[in-house]
């Protein structure tokens, strides 16, 4: 067993007991990477090996600056990183390489970590599928013939590989949630507010995206989100943090959920997701959850029209400079390019009408929760699809009328910044992973990652692991 299929845990007291050196788990790291890396490229802008195994030896004999002292992650390459080339996924920025760390990053380096390079993601995150002309494809490690999702696509693959024990991601459209099920892993998106973003452009009004942990058990979900949560005093909005992993032994019985599956059918997801979600419920059923069937309580078509005129006018507003010069637009990506155009054409009076939306959205939900202690949907509509497409075209023959339209059962969680833990629900006959969103109301971060942790106990599905690791170790030996 090699240290890097430790947790991030297991391998934080180990460390810390002196059982094992930094060094030994970075050689660990290094031994793995070259071989799993190159069949799934997860890892991009990786730092040289030598430089990586003298920083972890000048670790061994130090004493523990955090639970990550020592430990190898890669951070998602939508977040700057001093010294490591970070791109953004654009060729506008193929050779950018930061003086200084985004807050993220910054709060890694606090906690111990080793920053060895980058996770890939879809040009500037658009899209649930990692791709990109500057460091290409990232491919699922359950089957390499298909995508990882997106945008954390690069995140959720070098996890479910035993390339990092834990990983940070960012969600504005379930860029931490598809990607979490289509490769067996577990991501958070917090409560909007709880890990802050940078002082840099609008911190006011672009309250849809947030960073988040990703990890293969709740326990160390929950250690990463104590490092990257705490209030940042240069933006808004901000919330304290907690000890959450001292606070995920919860009594699970009389736990009220509410399932509300495809929203009526407004969702559509392809054949065996409901199916494989319904005994995840079963699961929480088993721990003394009562699980009741709820109808849809908003309609679906609202909350997609005030979620893509309140993201068009984010995107044209943060990127509509590049689009404004031709020589910058030629290197856009078409679904960028249609994300700006697209706020371009929103009025002021579509904005407000979208923040209305939103907040009578917001008091229904809130009624929900009076009543129901989480609620669970599926994390994805549709399989790990081929890696060479950009995006699923149709569900079940119906065709998506966007590039995005397909993943459009997160947009309820995240127009109002609920807390969402993806946890995974098992392999379909096709071996591919599912996995469900656990709901809980705006602030109780808390008991979603209690419910979550005591899902994982029951079920551990991480813990199986690609064939492609199998295949790379029989091949070295």
């Amino acid at each position: 067993m090699s240290l890097m299929d430790r947790t991030a845990t297991e391998l934080s007291h180990l460390i810390a007991s002196r059982q094992v050196k930094p060094s030994e788990v970075m050689a660990a790291y290094l031994a793995r990477l070259p071989a799993v890396n190159a069949a799934i490229n997860a890892i991009v802008a990786p730092r040289d090996p030598d430089a990586l195994m003298a920083e972890a030896t000048a670790l061994d004999d130090v004493p523990p600056a955090g639970w990550l002292h020592g430990l190898p992650l890669a951070v998602k390459d939508l977040v700057s990183v001093r010294g490591i080339r970070t791109t953004f996924g654009s060729p506008l920025h193929r050779d950018n390489v930061p003086a200084q760390d985004d807050l993220l990053a910054a709060r890694l380096r606090s906690a111990g970590a080793i920053l060895t390079g980058k996770t890939n993601t879809p040009e500037w995150g658009h899209g649930s599928h990692s791709f990109n002309p500057v460091h290409g494809v990232t491919r699922n490690p359950y089957d390499t013939q298909r995508a990882a999702g997106g945008s954390s696509g690069g995140a959720a693959a070098a996890l479910a590989a035993r390339l990092v024990p834990v990983a940070d991601g960012s969600d504005m459209m379930g860029s931490l949630r598809n990607p979490a099920a289509f490769c067996n892993v577990y991501g958070f998106r917090p409560s909007w507010g709880l890990v802050p973003s940078d002082a840099d452009g609008d911190t006011f009004m672009a309250t849809l995206a947030t960073d988040g942990p990703m990890a293969r058990t709740v326990e160390d979900l929950a250690r990463l989100l104590e490092t990257l949560a705490g209030e940042n005093p240069e933006v808004p909005f901000g919330r304290p943090t907690a000890p959450y992993a001292a606070r995920l032994d919860i009594d699970m019985s009389g736990l009220r959920v509410g399932w509300l599956g495809d929203w009526g059918g407004a969702y559509r997801c392809e054949p065996g997701i409901l199916d494989l979600c319904r005994q995840g419920l079963g699961v929480l059923e088993d721990l003394g959850a009562r699980v009741d069937v709820l109808a849809p309580p908003f309609p679906a078509e609202e909350l997609w029209t005030a979620w893509t005129h309140l993201r068009g006018f984010l995107n044209n507003g943060s990127k509509g400079a590049l689009w404004a010069d031709p020589a910058k637009r030629a290197q856009l990506k078409p679904e960028t390019i249609w994300e700006i155009e697209s706020g371009q054409a929103i009025t002021a009076a579509q904005v407000y009408a979208a923040s209305l939306t939103r907040s009578r959205w917001y008091t229904r939900a809130a009624a929900l929760f009076a009543q129901y202690d989480v609620l669970v949907m599926p994390s994805a509509q549709v399989w790990p699809f081929p890696a060479e497409w950009r995006w699923p075209q149709a569900i079940n023959g119906h065709a998506m009328d966007t590039y995005h339209r397909w993943m459009e059962i997160v947009v309820p969680v995240s127009l109002i910044g609920l807390p969402s833990l993806a946890v995974p629900c098992g392999f379909g006959p096709q071996g591919l992973p599912m996995g469900m969103q656990i709901i809980g109301r705006s602030g109780d971060d808390a008991r979603v990652l209690a419910v979550g942790h005591h899902y994982h106990q029951a079920t551990r599905w991480p813990e199986h692991q690609p064939p492609l690791l199998a295949a790379v170790e029989t091949a070295a030996s």
